[in-house]
């Protein structure tokens, strides 16, 4: 290890293209990932980054004294104490905008599957039931005529509506606010919304406010004909009030990319033949994780290059190191 290099510090896995990348201008140093951090006291007062997939907690923060950047792999960093880090004056920065079109792609293409059966239909074909069995069975659902709700319209809601509009669907959207320079309509509340549309899109993050917001009551409210859409967090979802509503016929179908638990989905929703389900999938593709893998590698270099990250959360503003 250099005396002249920087040192970054690197909890737990994260993409190969990060270590290779910060590798080349910094001393890295690879520790795992637990409640508190196991690293010699040596090491941790040289650490001045740290790049993370995951979390980071106050007892992590406070092991580096001369700690002065966190780099978040993805968009999420609820799991990061970005209150403390910037009491100490940490910045925290994630990787905004680089999945944007991925996830927005996912979110259709997992609406698609949802409504139209596709992977089940494959499946189909691939088991050889077209010929022992004749067609497929028409799918109970159809995209034509569907009236879309897009709970939180930050970027990639925005790309996910831009999307649907070829499909000639009716668009909404609640938000905290309107954003008034948008075609689509404005629900002040997730009822009025679910209470209008027949297919709803949740790309929340995790916040106290968003906890099990899409309860029994609003999945009631989407009503037999509805359909629910996930690619935001598992954590906004009562997942005991989706397994049943999908089960007695209360909503219609829904299409899952994120879990409460993950990796851990409950069981209730493999028995269910009305809702496609995928493993946390939506940004999964080589292109965007390269490109993810070298926002976070940017944001740790332009601070100590300039002290000034690319792209550091609201909760902690910048100030260019002096």
């Amino acid at each position: 290890m250099s005396d002249n290099r920087i040192t970054v510090l690197v909890p737990g896995k994260i993409h190969p293209r990060v270590l290779e990348r910060l590798g080349k201008q910094f001393d890295v140093v690879s520790v795992d990932r637990n409640d508190e951090p196991q690293v010699d006291a040596n090491v941790a007062a040289r650490v001045r980054g740290i790049a993370v997939a995951g979390g980071v907690n106050a007892a992590w923060i406070d092991a580096f004294p001369h700690l002065e950047v966190i780099a978040n792999f993805g968009v999420g960093y609820d799991g990061i104490d970005v209150k403390h880090a910037a009491s100490k004056g940490i910045v925290v920065t994630n990787t905004p905008d680089v999945l944007n079109d991925e996830v927005a792609d996912t979110a259709i293409a997992l609406l698609l599957n949802t409504l139209r059966q596709f992977p089940k239909a494959e499946s189909w074909l691939r088991d050889g039931r077209w010929v022992k069995d004749g067609a497929f069975p028409l799918s109970p659902f159809s995209m034509k005529g569907r009236r879309v709700g897009i709970y939180g319209l930050g970027r990639i809601g925005l790309e996910i509506a831009r999307r649907l509009e070829p499909f000639k669907v009716k668009i909404g959207y609640h938000t905290r606010s309107p954003r008034d320079s948008l075609p689509y309509d404005y629900y002040p509340t997730l009822k009025e919304m679910a209470q209008s549309v027949d297919t709803l899109i949740s790309i929340v993050p995790k916040t106290p406010e968003t906890h099990k917001v899409i309860n029994a009551e609003i999945l009631s409210a989407l009503g037999p004909q509805g359909v629910f859409i996930n690619v935001g967090r598992g954590w906004s979802v009562d997942d005991d009030a989706l397994i049943a509503a999908l089960g007695n016929g209360t909503l219609g179908a829904a299409g899952l990319d994120v879990f409460y638990d993950e990796p851990n989905v409950p069981a209730g929703y493999l028995s269910l033949p009305n809702v496609s389900l995928l493993p946390h999938v939506a940004s999964a593709s080589v292109p965007t994780r390269d490109a993810m893998a070298d926002l976070v590698a940017d944001n740790i270099i332009e601070w100590f290059a300039k002290g000034k990250p690319l792209t550091p959360v609201p909760e902690t503003p910048v100030k260019p190191r002096g």
